[in-house]
């Protein structure tokens, strides 16, 4: 029996958790969490299916897993595989995978599925965006536990590559329906998909560590719209937005309710040139479009000032980086001349695709309006995301488009004959070639700086600039990646403090 100080003070605690506001009772025991991003992912949430980064933001780490791990600040360690040993000529990877792990219906992982993964991954049907990799590889199931992987070109960053979505690890069985159905051995599950609107997730008990992961539940929701975002933040509606829109970022700097996280990526945002399309294939062309636009403009326009300028298809953040801003710097008067001698007449009319997210939608009225300076007469195109993929990235109907890039090691794509540029160049080719198959890392360094010396000097592109991707959260919010080398979000990281 309770003594009758304990009751008054059993009362009094009662009537002072009474006054408390309902946030505060349940911030304590808080073990869900909202998340936003602009783009829905599309066609689905499986990453090795489509070449959308939206459908990693949501599955990879979470419901996929991959045999390594990429942490915030680039560097890599074992997940599905426990170790790995690589040969002196960089061609043959071991990896010892970790034992009693399951996928969630209840299949095993073992060597057998990594291999099946891969060479799925590099099949002749595969819609993976880096199929070319994965069809330079062959994987042998060594035993239940152990996979070789021999690799036709050498890349220093192989065990990189295989933390991305792109690598993830599927089951036999439930492949063909990871779209709408997604299968994987990460520590959560799909739980509802209400398209267009949100995804929800949930904690998978059967997880080999679920003892770890805080969070029981996660909620994706779509919001694409710059000032909806900004409402659902302040209402309290979401709790993180990993990559909300720059222009919204001032009135959450100094409200104590929120954390503001500015992170660097390795992101190219670019206004990318159908090369195969007259007159875009005159070299003149391009370059007068490149030097037509002030990419400081874009930066300040589309991303409110964070970001830098770039030259080349490579980031001043990544390993080899050289500064070739310089090759094609802003000059109207010298575009208007190039665009002469090409015997383009003016005004040339043209097309601009742009796709949802804000920074393509912003920056497309700054370089349309640059463009008009040097009698290029821009028509803006606004698309959805699905449009997008189908029109521009699968069929290449598009005069221009801009778009971030947002993979890490990504140059190989200007070596690829189908891709959407159509940019096709044999020295480039070569020196690629020459550069996968170099080992010795100071010449790979001055064959990267060839690389992206040649598409600066083709203007494959005009390369516009490196973003810098800013998160709002709430201030509670803990396990938020600072820096972003690839796009996820790690929710075996997350939680409330």
């Amino acid at each position: 029996m309770m003594k009758r100080r304990s009751v008054l003070a059993h009362s009094a605690s009662l009537a002072a958790l009474a006054t408390l506001p309902a946030g505060a009772l349940a911030q304590g025991r808080k073990d869900s969490i909202v998340l936003a991003m602009a783009l829905e992912p599309s066609p689905g949430l499986d990453p090795t299916g489509g070449a959308a980064s939206s459908i990693g933001e949501v599955t990879l780490y979470n419901i996929y897993e991959t045999l390594t791990k990429i942490h915030p600040d680039g560097s890599v360690t074992p997940l599905l595989a426990e170790s790995w040993e690589v040969s002196p000529d960089l061609t043959t990877y071991t990896f010892k995978l970790r034992k009693g792990v399951k996928f969630q219906n209840g299949e095993p992982f073992n060597a057998q599925t990594v291999k099946f993964s891969f060479d799925r991954a590099g099949a002749e049907k595969s819609t993976n965006k880096d199929k070319r990799t994965f069809a330079s590889l062959t994987t042998r199931a060594v035993d239940e536990h152990t996979v070789v992987i021999l690799t036709k070109e050498v890349d220093p960053d192989f065990p990189f590559l295989l933390g991305q979505a792109t690598a993830v690890i599927v089951e036999p069985k439930s492949a063909d329906t990871n779209m709408t159905k997604p299968v994987g051995t990460g520590p959560f599950m799909l739980e509802n998909w209400v398209k267009g609107s949100s995804i929800t997730l949930k904690k998978w008990d059967g997880y080999r560590n679920a003892a770890g992961i805080k969070l029981r539940r996660a909620t994706f929701r779509i919001i694409a719209d710059p000032a909806a975002q900004v409402a659902a933040l302040l209402a309290g509606d979401v709790d993180a937005f990993p990559r909300v829109t720059p222009r919204s970022v001032a009135q959450f700097k100094n409200n104590p309710r929120f954390q503001v996280i500015v992170s660097g990526s390795r992101a190219k945002t670019i206004l990318a040139i159908n090369n195969g399309k007259k007159p875009f294939d005159d070299v003149r062309v391009r370059r007068a479009i490149a030097m037509a636009v002030d990419r400081k403009a874009v930066i300040q326009g589309a991303g409110d000032g964070y970001g830098a300028p770039i030259g080349s298809h490579y980031p001043p953040s990544a390993p080899g980086y050289v500064d070739l801003t310089g090759v094609n710097p802003y000059n109207p008067e010298k575009a208007k001349a190039l665009l002469k001698e090409a015997g383009v007449a003016t005004p040339l009319e043209l097309t601009i695709t742009l796709p949802p997210p804000p920074y393509a939608r912003q920056g497309g009225e700054v370089i349309a309006s640059e463009l008009a300076k040097v009698g290029i007469q821009a028509k803006l195109q606004n698309v959805e995301w699905a449009q997008w993929l189908s029109n521009v990235y699968g069929n290449k109907n598009y005069d221009l488009t801009i778009v971030s890039h947002v993979e890490p090691f990504d140059l190989g794509n200007f070596a690829k004959p189908d891709y959407y540029w159509n940019y096709h160049s044999t020295r480039f080719n070569q020196e690629y070639d020459q550069y996968k198959h170099t080992a010795n890392a100071k010449e790979r360094e001055k064959l990267l700086g060839d690389l992206q010396r040649i598409i600066a000097e083709d203007s494959v592109h005009a390369f516009l600039y490196q973003p810098q991707w800013v998160t709002v959260a709430n201030k509670n919010v803990r396990g938020l990646w600072k820096d972003m080398p690839i796009f996820a979000n790690d929710l075996s990281s997350m939680s409330w403090a």
